[in-house]
């Protein structure tokens, strides 16, 4: 494991010596300088993890090396030490960005401390920001499959809005990737580093609906015990993507329409504005215009939503895309339940595109696993498809029809019917049939439904 590199400025020279033994014990990479103008030249060439500087310098004081480095290095973490009349210099350090400060004289138990939380937090930093390249590329347009004109069309529609803070309206039928478009809306624009916060509107009753959007103060009603921030106070500075937003109430669509208009919201129980300035997108599978036309939706709402529309076609109409997808599912799926086949037949991949998908998106990933699970060679056949699926000529066909399955067959087929049931839960599967978790996972290998 590669040490954490270290760099400890004091000018001090028995206080280095003694520091620097310690951290050396403590296993840190360690260079000692004993001036700010060193560390600054130094800064220039190398990188640390860890930087701890005394604040009480000569030419370049210790707040002159901590600017430095979080100009230069600024994942590297910072601890500053300094006297017990000097703790307000310390305190500003702090604001400048500083982890933490030590007081002289420094005990070796406070400075361990410090430098193991400085490390953890340099640690889940690096995490939060390994997660976020990976959802970047995830929702970044490189990220999304696709080979049909009318995404690509949509893609330059998602560019051009994620320049703006404009309010999105994205209209398509179920399973067809709203909540994607929606998340590429927000990993593209400058509210990235914001808060992606979603919710569906039919999932909740109104009155929870309204709690969760807009939050409550203690004792608005049984079982408020404290103060809740809502969904739109959490997306400040980020998104607040509202799925199905046709589902909800009018008396609770008045309420969202105030909150668009003066961009405040007030919690259930309180009359006291809180000012918001996320950026909203909400997303429907019905036709909106004609639920306001009908008097279903607030038509004032509905302009109001309908600043930057966004209509996706569900997967019928861009076949194109359906082959793409299914092959991008189908190595994701690999990753999750293992299984051999790696592509699709020609027969079995024209029968995809010929399919309709009335699940759109959604219904072809969750085929695509099920058919992984089925396959017994090296590529995706079409009487691996599901009955709905599979090609007329393969469900007529004469020897598929007539010859009896094998007792592995059967065993097999039996096998991976209860995996599916258990959501490809070995454990559970296991005890659904009464086998060890050992018998089943070496059934599963014969199959070729494990990687070696």
């Amino acid at each position: 494991m590669q040490k954490t590199r270290l760099l400890l400025v004091e000018d001090d020279q028995s206080l280095a010596t003694l520091m620097g033994l310690e951290l050396k014990r403590m296993g840190y990479e360690l260079q000692s300088l004993r001036s700010g103008e060193e560390a600054l030249k130094r800064l220039q060439q190398e990188s640390f993890d860890i930087v701890i500087t005394d604040l009480k310098l000569d030419a370049v004081d210790g707040l002159q090396v901590l600017q430095c480095v979080k100009r230069t290095q600024p994942e590297t973490e910072v601890i500053v030490i300094t006297g017990h009349g000097s703790i307000d210099t310390a305190v500003a350090a702090m604001k400048l960005g500083a982890f933490d400060y030590l007081t002289k004289p420094v005990e070796p138990e406070e400075l361990a401390l410090v430098l193991r939380k400085a490390a953890e937090h340099r640690e889940l930093l690096g995490e939060v920001k390994r997660l976020r390249e990976e959802v970047k590329g995830k929702y970044s347009f490189e990220g999304i499959v696709y080979a049909s004109p009318q995404t690509a069309r949509i893609l330059e529609l998602v560019k051009k809005v994620a320049a703006t803070d404009a309010t999105v309206l994205i209209e398509g039928e179920s399973g067809t990737g709203k909540e994607l478009i929606a998340r590429a809306v927000h990993e593209n624009s400058t509210r990235r580093n914001g808060s992606f916060v979603a919710i569906n509107c039919g999932a909740l009753p109104e009155g929870l609906l309204e709690s969760e959007l807009f939050g409550h103060v203690r004792g608005a009603f049984t079982g408020a015990e404290r103060n809740k921030r809502g969904l739109f106070e959490e997306a400040n500075g980020g998104t607040l993507f509202l799925d199905e937003i046709s589902e909800t109430t009018p008396a609770l669509q008045v309420k969202l329409l105030r909150a668009l208009q003066e961009g405040e919201v007030r919690r259930v129980g309180d009359n006291h504005p809180i000012k918001v300035s996320g950026r909203l997108i909400a997303a429907t599978n019905k036709d909106l215009a004609r639920c306001a036309a009908k008097g279903i939706f607030r038509e004032d709402l509905y302009y109001r939503l309908k600043v930057f529309p966004i209509h996706i076609p569900p997967l019928r109409e861009r076949p194109e895309d359906i082959l793409p997808l299914a092959e991008h599912f189908l190595r994701k799926a690999r990753k999750k339940i293992g299984g051999r086949a790696a592509r699709f037949s020609p027969a079995a991949a024209e029968a995809l595109k010929a399919y309709a998908w009335p699940g759109n998106v959604r219904e072809l990933e969750h085929a695509v696993e099920r058919v992984l699970i089925m396959a017994s060679g090296n590529s995706v056949e079409s009487r691996d498809l599901p009955p709905e699926i599979m090609p007329p000529e393969t469900k007529s066909r004469p020897a598929a029809a007539s010859r009896k399955p094998s007792l592995g067959e059967l065993e097999k087929k039996h096998i991976l019917q209860v995996l599916e049931s258990c959501g490809g839960n070995q454990a559970e599967a296991a005890k659904v049939l009464g086998i060890g978790r050992n018998t089943l996972w070496r059934k599963l290998k014969s199959y070729g439904l494990l990687k070696a």
